[in-house]
């Protein structure tokens, strides 16, 4: 491809399902106004059929009209909804046709299995390297890739930990091939064994672990099972309680097992209905953010950092059957973590049975990971023993990339990393 030609993109994803949901909702406007505007059976304020708000409106709708002549209001609404989509429209094709892609090279892989390899941020800075330094497993999500960590130099928590004197390996967990498509969550945990058994012999001592939302709840289960092997756990924005609070999560309740029938059947959860997932939690998101993007210098690194941070946000994985269905099923159907009835490898995970020191980080305006599913690992009779909590005012998102993260997040994590108190390496 060209320098000067855009990356190909698809986003966002699923692109009709975005267009529809704003097409039927102001389309849905001017049916709602030919029901209700004076002359139809629904206008009566006293029919059952009229909302107060807008029989109230009414007559102020009928006298401005009467002013600018009849129709007027038609009119208007129809431009109004033609408006509105063309702006949608221009912001996502902006978005689409923008010339920035993500830059950064990539460090060395250390260690690979399957599709799983094993990136050595150590090599990003002279610090991390020296002898000493603390190795720390980085384990992300399986759903989105692990780019967000490291979007560019400016805003790349794993450099910056690399820079403080600590040796990151970062868990890129690919995307499934016909074998890995077999997972579930024992087998992804047995993987990180592996790894960690990796990064233990090569750093002459147990490693920490650190794990980013669903990757967090991985390295609980991680930890568990294998307690003399890490030094201290830190967790941001992972889920565990999936049963704290469900609000706005009733279309993942509702369709659930049927997701987990077609996961079943297609041996993965496909990206797009991953993404439809996300979508339900705020249908109108992408409305507003391409309306604000569009406002955006389209030069400038505000616009910039847009394009980067939602081209990650649509090239996630596809998630495998087994582990599609025990999320779906298990975790927020069942509430199996919560309830400390999940297993791995045929045992139960609970958290009040592992003693490392663990940092549990809860941003409060979390929309994807609830703050009060991420606070049960902090409880002190049911999560993890030995446990420091750090409430952050900062989204999911933002914990990793936003301008106040490093302040807010970034500095107390390294801080507390490099604080944990060395393990010696166990023959």
């Amino acid at each position: 491809m060209p320098p000067s030609s855009p990356p190909r993109r698809l986003g966002p994803r699923p692109l009709p399902l975005h267009l529809g949901t704003a097409l039927m909702t102001w389309a849905s406007c001017e049916s709602a106004w030919k029901l209700s505007k004076p002359g139809s059976p629904n206008s009566n304020p006293g029919s059952p059929a009229a909302p107060e708000s807008v029989s109230a409106l009414l007559p102020e709708i009928a006298t401005a009209e009467a002013a600018a002549g009849a129709g007027s209001f038609d009119r208007a609404l129809q431009r109004e909804i033609r408006r509105r989509m063309a702006r949608l429209a221009d912001g996502v094709l902006a978005y689409r046709r923008h010339p920035v892609a993500r830059t950064l090279e990539n460090p060395a892989v250390a260690w690979s299995e399957g599709n799983t390899r094993l990136l050595d941020y150590g090599l990003t800075h002279r610090a991390a390297r020296k002898r000493g330094a603390r190795a720390v497993l980085v384990v992300p999500s399986l759903i989105n890739r692990w780019e967000v960590l490291d979007l560019t130099a400016e805003k790349s928590l794993l450099r910056a930990m690399a820079a403080a004197g600590l040796r990151p390996y970062l868990v890129d967990w690919g995307t499934p091939d016909d074998s890995e498509r077999k997972f579930g969550t024992t087998e992804y945990v047995a993987r990180l064994e592996r790894a960690l058994d990796f990064v233990r012999k090569r750093a002459r001592r147990a490693p920490a672990v650190m794990g980013y939302c669903m990757g967090g709840t991985l390295s609980v289960a991680l930890a568990a099972r294998r307690p003399r092997r890490v030094a201290g756990l830190a967790l941001l924005a992972s889920p565990w309680d999936f049963h704290a609070d469900r609000t706005g999560q009733a279309f993942l309740l509702s369709a659930g097992p049927m997701l987990a029938e077609m996961a079943d059947r297609l041996g993965e959860l496909p990206v797009d209905i991953l993404q439809t997932l996300f979508w339900s939690l705020d249908p109108w998101l992408a409305v507003k953010k391409f309306g604000r993007f569009l406002g955006l210098d389209q030069q400038g690194d505000n616009a910039r950092e847009f394009v980067l941070l939602e081209d990650w946000l649509n090239e996630g994985a596809p998630l495998a059957g087994p582990t599609a269905r025990e999320c779906l099923v298990g975790w927020y159907g069942d509430n199996q973590p919560g309830a400390g009835r999940w297993e791995v490898g045929g045992k139960r995970v609970v958290p009040a049975k592992i003693t490392v020191p663990s940092l549990v980080m809860i941003p409060s305006g979390d929309r994807i990971v609830p703050p009060l599913s991420a606070a049960a690992l902090a409880d002190p009779k049911r999560g993890l023993r030995n446990a420091t909590r750090i409430d952050l005012p900062l989204g999911h998102i933002g914990m990793v990339v936003s301008g106040r993260a490093r302040a807010l997040c970034w500095t107390p994590l390294i801080d507390w990393l490099t604080a944990i108190p060395p393990r010696r390496r166990r023959k």
